[in-house]
């Protein structure tokens, strides 16, 4: 397993779909991943936290109108669906490789039209709250980098964390149109997601876990 790492991220250089957080600044891609990557206007939606790119890589083959960004820290994992972008031609797809708490170093105001936060670490410990992708601090950034009326979008397996988020969510002033469910494959929003399945969402999904869902918008 060291030794695909380690293959992986020698080979991740090479990847013209990923960046890596230095080149990024470097190549100045604040406010021009549209014109720089993806050359056309078409609207981006970030998937943070994205792991092996599952649903970055699923959602950019049903939408080729849009544009998608993966971020993760993980190289490893980044090149897997940076990969299997590539082998598909789907140009509508990226890969940054970056912590997400420096999500603004890479990301410009208003340039995001839509989120997806996909079965994050649930960090259970109290003393890692405020590294949960969903606590106060990160939905700030989200709401910095997001256009007015683009929708966050939320999958967990983990029934504490989709607690502590909507809970989180309903103490704000600046959340509008939250919808949510404890059971989404048997719910209104089931099509929403469109049948895209993280691996850990098939791994928690096969055990009988029901999978947490919420959206919303900021004010």
């Amino acid at each position: 397993m060291a030794r695909q790492k380690l293959k992986r991220f020698t080979e991740l250089a090479g990847l013209s779909n990923l960046f890596e957080g230095d080149d990024a600044i470097k190549t100045d891609l604040k406010s021009n991943w549209n014109k720089e990557v993806f050359k056309n206007q078409n609207p981006i939606t970030v998937e943070f936290g994205c792991g092996r790119g599952e649903y970055s890589v699923g959602l950019a083959r049903i939408n080729p109108d849009s544009n998608f960004l993966g971020v993760d820290v993980k190289g490893d994992r980044l090149w897997v669906g940076a990969t299997k972008a590539l082998e598909e031609g789907l140009n509508n797809v990226a890969f940054l490789r970056a912590q997400v708490e420096n999500i603004e170093t890479f990301l410009g105001e208003n340039e995001v039209s839509s989120i997806w936060i996909t079965f994050p670490d649930p960090r259970p410990k109290d003393r890692d709250i405020k590294r949960r992708l969903t606590s106060p601090r990160f939905l700030e950034y989200y709401k910095k980098l997001i256009r007015p009326d683009g929708v966050v979008y939320f999958k967990t397996d983990n029934m504490a964390l989709f607690q502590y988020t909507l809970e989180v969510l309903k103490e704000r002033k600046d959340i509008r149109d939250l919808e949510h469910t404890t059971n989404l494959y048997s719910s209104k929003y089931m099509d929403e997601h469109h049948g895209i399945k993280t691996k850990f969402e098939h791994k928690f999904y096969d055990l009988g876990e029901n999978i947490k869902y919420l959206k919303f918008k900021f004010q």
